[in-house]
């Protein structure tokens, strides 16, 4: 954003004010947007006595809005009074493609919605498709879900932890976390040799097991995380800068947060229990002990202990997953919709000519629609699916958390400075790849 200009709107014109120069040029046509917002608060001018309202632009290049999303902001004086979010600069159209694809050819698709957290995305979108198919994987292949959702959430809350931290001038919380997540990077890459887009898991499983030295190094990793979480912790939360910017700031009342259909930490940190690895178990997170992370005020600091803690639940269940991991198969058996193992497609004619078909026309879906969502670490991320048969959805919707968490804005903001918007962006913790999809 350059702050050396700002939009100015009055009962006759928009214009831009010259903050240098103080010099005022009118403009005649604004984008659609922040006309219709600049002509609502010229309206209200007209019988405002205290003075006119400033109409501003953050974003949609702006470090606090943690990507593209575009914030017109009304405001009178340093109070907001009225915010319209501004979406889709980051639109893909990955609805319309994964109509157009077999169902394991949109799996790297999936690595674009949550990019900070693409391996929970590539099981979730599996889990629906064989959810249509009828199948349950083996209980390791489970297991190893469970590891990539659970380290999916610890990398992607380091990042919301870091730039929440870096966004109210604590620098060093964003390197202390990054530091880990590279660590994240190291074990994401061992498990499918890549760092940032995975696409390691198919339908009917994954598209390897894990490496034989996986484990300890692991267990290495969880072991030094705990303390270097603490560092963090003790960092903020009793951190008197921190806390006056974040408490009572942004708050979501749990009626609020029901009917903006909100969920993952920021649904929890209003004070509802509600986590669908509990509610609705899937990978048998039923065999996992572990508490649902619930806060009380609903503000910012709220949202920000609840992923905190929700960091060491999730190292105490991959804890629990080493000491439990299951031997045995990790993909299903349907020999007319797996593909056969790579030693015997490039050793035996028929095993060659099914991998072929299999490839090429795709999955054998039946008729019928369904949807299933699962506790990513932005919320509950879902997908709906509608199938006439045969290897392509015709039709597959997505329900993006970051989309349905970021609808509550022009309700929160509202009442706030401007200087409290960096501290309530970051406390949401969404992600525009997944919000425009």
């Amino acid at each position: 954003m350059q702050l050396r200009t700002i939009l100015f709107a009055s009962p006759d014109y928009f214009g831009i004010v010259d903050l240098m120069g103080f010099t005022v040029r009118e403009i005649e046509s604004p984008d659609p947007v922040t006309r219709v917002v600049a002509a609502d608060a010229a309206a209200r001018n007209k019988s405002d006595d205290i003075g006119e309202k400033m109409v501003l632009n953050m974003g949609p290049s702006h470090p606090a809005t943690h990507g593209v999303l575009r914030l017109v902001l009304e405001l009178d004086g340093e109070i907001i009074t009225k915010a319209t979010p501004d979406i889709g600069f980051l639109h893909r159209g990955d609805e319309k493609i994964a109509e157009n694809m077999q169902y394991n050819q949109f799996v790297p698709y999936t690595d674009r919605l949550d990019y900070l957290a693409p391996l929970a995305n590539n099981v979730t979108y599996a889990l629906a498709v064989e959810k249509l198919m009828g199948w349950e994987v083996p209980p390791r292949g489970r297991a190893i879900r469970v590891i990539c959702y659970e380290l999916s959430r610890i990398s992607s809350h380091l990042m919301g932890l870091g730039a929440m931290s870096l966004d109210l001038g604590a620098l060093s919380v964003f390197m202390y976390s990054f530091t880990q997540r590279e660590k994240i990077y190291d074990l994401s890459e061992l498990i499918c040799g890549a760092r940032f887009t995975t696409s390691y898991t198919r339908v009917g499983g994954q598209i390897r097991d894990l490496p034989e030295n996986f484990m300890s190094i692991l267990r290495e990793f969880l072991d030094q995380f705990g303390p270097a979480l603490d560092e963090c912790d003790k960092l903020l939360t009793r951190n008197r800068i921190f806390v006056d910017r974040t408490k009572d700031i942004g708050v979501i009342s749990k009626d609020r947060a029901i009917a903006y259909a909100l969920s993952g930490p920021n649904l929890r940190g209003s004070g509802i229990d509600h986590d669908l690895r509990r509610k609705h178990p899937y990978c048998d997170y039923e065999q996992y002990d572990f508490d649902v992370i619930v806060g009380t005020a609903g503000d910012c600091y709220d949202r920000y202990l609840v992923r905190i803690q929700e960091m060491r639940e999730s190292v105490e269940i991959l804890y629990q997953v080493i000491d439990k991991m299951p031997n045995g198969p990790i993909n299903v058996v349907d020999w007319k919709n797996m593909t056969p193992p790579k030693s015997h497609v490039m050793t035996k004619m028929e095993e060659l000519i099914h991998h072929f078909i299999v490839v090429t026309e795709g999955l054998k879906a039946p008729p019928g629609e369904i949807y299933f969502g699962a506790e990513n670490p932005k919320g509950e991320l879902g997908f709906y699916i509608n199938s006439r048969g045969g290897g392509v959805p015709y039709r597959l919707k997505i329900r993006a958390p970051s989309f349905v968490n970021l609808s509550i804005l022009p309700e929160l903001l509202p009442d706030h400075m401007i200087s409290d918007v960096p501290a309530i962006l970051g406390s949401l913790d969404f992600v525009m790849g997944e919000c425009d999809r």
